[in-house]
């Protein structure tokens, strides 16, 4: 484990290439949980509910190493309690925006999680999703490399 981050640079990605990975990801979500559900006619609310945290989670991340990284020290614990920390801030926010947007889509009747179940989802899912560069041997949350 690296017990220092030496080298921080700016994070940037072409914005159709995050948009089409995000969108799809949203609408893969929206449409598995809708079936899970067995209500396939929910999908839009929960593709938009999903989007939240695809594209939003895609810029808390951005945000986070672009904007906060740089400004903390180079200890390697305090990299990864300030991303865990953003990740559970970020996805209450989130979950807080997708409740918005889908209940303002019609989806009362959808069973929505509660407000603060979106920070421990979102840093989970965040914990997933970088453990397969880590698998690939690609720079990650786990190898401090990213």
């Amino acid at each position: 484990m690296l017990d220092k981050i030496t080298v921080v640079e700016s994070v940037h990605e072409p914005l159709r290439v995050t948009l089409v990975r995000t969108g799809l990801v949203g609408l893969v979500a929206g449409l598995v949980i809708a079936r899970v559900q067995g209500r396939l006619g929910s999908w839009p609310q929960w593709t938009a509910f999903a989007l939240w945290f695809s594209f939003g989670g895609h810029w808390v991340e951005i945000l986070f190493l672009n904007r906060v990284r740089p400004r903390l020290p180079s200890a390697r614990w305090a990299h990864i309690t300030a991303r865990l920390g953003a990740w559970l801030v970020g996805g209450t926010f989130l979950m807080l925006g997708a409740r918005i947007t889908a209940l303002s889509l019609g989806a009362q009747a959808l069973r929505l999680p509660p407000w603060w179940l979106g920070g421990p989802v979102f840093l989970g899912l965040e914990l997933l999703v970088h453990a397969l560069p880590q698998l690939r041997g690609q720079p990650n949350f786990y190898n401090g490399l990213r």
